[in-house]
């Protein structure tokens, strides 16, 4: 019987009592509520599920595991973030230090990652469902030839991102500026941070509908990529082998040596054939798929929560000794860039208080994870009291050190320089579009936002030093070396 049909006998038979009334009248809810159903299945655009291990992908993981409002709504912002001491204060610089965007492995993880699935494959038949689906089904879909290239999920970071921060900063990161000539981006020369530089340029292009004007940008590998140009960063620690002795001596120990063996035994395989880079080769199978297609792929049954955490911590640990507080130098390579940062702000400052134009009102600069990671260690956040060890992993499990929260794709350090009249200029920092502070200050100046001079003045010693050609040896040794970024 058609609906219409239904219709017409509830009029027909509306009026034989009230039994009949409501009979009928239930039919057209349950008939409603089939359709309802129905096109709720057509259209259900349901959020994929994540893996439980997707929070312990370090700097291979989504931005979206930092701030997961954001699977509900990318553009979503809160600015009641942003709590100036007065409502006079307003906005007159931001300089943004951004990662690039979502990116294919790199070819040495490509490698990796591929040994591993060959190990699988050519394992007995497998008894755990999702071993048995990756030696049937998957395939090894990434194309090596795409060593690191920002995916068109990176492109996307870096649109979304241009779009949050105009919306949290509309009066200067703005249309006005950005015709103006008031917007600066600078890049490394990496195909993967032009490219997200470009996209950051087509989100804000497309938002305010710009067709007719194109804007340049600067490659700057001195700011950008200024671990590459450090001899005595390249001679004390890349070219070291000495100085990621505790990576080492962790990858031999209890902790992944279990790890190791729970992986063996599900594949059926002798735990000798499988190594600590194959353990973390499983991860990287797990996190790519949902980073870069949103699966949640059978690799990551291969590891539960507490074989992910110490797999976690193996690459947390490489980070903190290769580019954290590990060795002095990676922090003191960053000198170049910290200065950077504090002349534009003092340029700014300068600018205001002479009454003129600020030139420069926003600046994107578009990089690595090796150029943030040593410029938080430098300004001292992300500070532990112990530093991480081999031996020390039960203690470090609430580290504050923990790239995944700290280096997703396209993480970044925002700081905003607020006037606030009469000479009263604001510093307000924001790590992943969340306000931080600055680590060392008193409460008294942290209330709210800090002085700028304040900042200044704890930062004291690294403004009057910190050279970059001094603390790298610039003309002390050949810089024979050159390093591949990795991040």
């Amino acid at each position: 019987m058609s609906f219409k049909q239904t219709l017409g006998q509830d009029r027909t038979l509306f009026g034989r009592g009230r039994i009949m009334q409501i009979s009928l009248w239930s039919i057209l809810i349950v008939y409603s509520l089939g359709l309802l159903g129905y096109y709720s299945c057509l259209f259900n655009k349901s959020r994929p599920s994540i893996p439980k291990i997707a929070k312990y992908f370090g700097t291979k993981g989504r931005y979206e595991e930092v701030n997961p409002y954001l699977l509900d709504d990318i553009l979503a912002v809160n600015t009641s973030i942003l709590q100036p001491p007065f409502p006079k204060c307003r906005p007159v610089h931001l300089t943004a230090i951004i990662r690039h965007g979502t990116r294919n492995p790199t070819s040495p993880i490509f490698k990796e990652m591929q040994r591993f699935y060959k190990a699988v494959k050519s394992a007995a038949p497998a008894k755990e469902s999702w071993a048995c689906d990756i030696q049937t089904r998957w395939k090894m879909w990434y194309p090596e030839n795409t060593d690191g290239r920002l995916t068109q999920k990176g492109v996307d970071d870096h649109k979304h991102l241009a779009v949050r921060l105009s919306k949290l900063f509309p009066t200067v990161l703005s249309e006005e500026n950005l015709r103006g000539g008031f917007v600066k981006f600078i890049s490394s020369s990496k195909h993967r941070c032009i490219n997200s530089t470009l996209a950051f340029m087509a989100g804000l292009t497309e938002l305010w509908d710009i067709p007719d004007q194109t804007f340049d940008y600067e490659v700057n590998d001195a700011l950008m990529k200024y671990f590459n140009l450090c001899p005595k960063f390249l001679n004390e620690v890349v070219n070291n082998p000495l100085a990621l002795s505790e990576v080492d001596e962790f990858k031999k120990g209890p902790e992944m040596r279990r790890v190791r063996e729970k992986i063996a035994k599900q594949l059926r395989v002798p735990a000798k054939n499988i190594t600590a880079d194959m353990a973390d080769a499983a991860m990287n199978l797990c996190a790519y798929e949902l980073a870069i297609k949103s699966i949640n792929s059978p690799w990551c049954q291969s590891l539960d929560e507490d074989d992910a955490m110490i797999v976690e911590y193996a690459n947390d640990l490489r980070q903190f000794w290769k580019r954290g507080y590990g060795h002095e130098i990676n922090r003191k390579s960053s000198c170049i860039l910290f200065h950077d940062v504090f002349s534009r702000l003092d340029k700014a400052v300068s600018e205001m208080k002479s009454g003129q134009q600020v030139t420069e009102v926003v600046t994107i600069q578009i990089g690595h994870g090796e150029t943030l990671l040593p410029l938080y260690t430098l300004l001292g956040f992300f500070k532990n009291d112990e530093p991480l060890l081999a031996s020390n992993y039960d203690s470090q499990r609430q580290r504050s050190f923990r790239t995944g929260l700290v280096l997703p794709y396209a993480a970044n350090l925002v700081l905003a320089l607020y006037d606030c009249g009469g000479g009263d200029f604001r510093l307000q920092p924001l790590i992943n579009e969340h306000p931080a502070r600055f680590p060392g200050l008193s409460e008294n100046q942290q209330a709210s936002m800090p002085l700028y001079k304040d900042v200044k003045e704890h930062y004291k010693e690294l403004i009057q030093g910190c050279d970059f050609e001094t603390e790298c040896e610039l003309f002390g040794r050949p810089n024979r070396y050159l390093i591949k970024e990795g991040l």
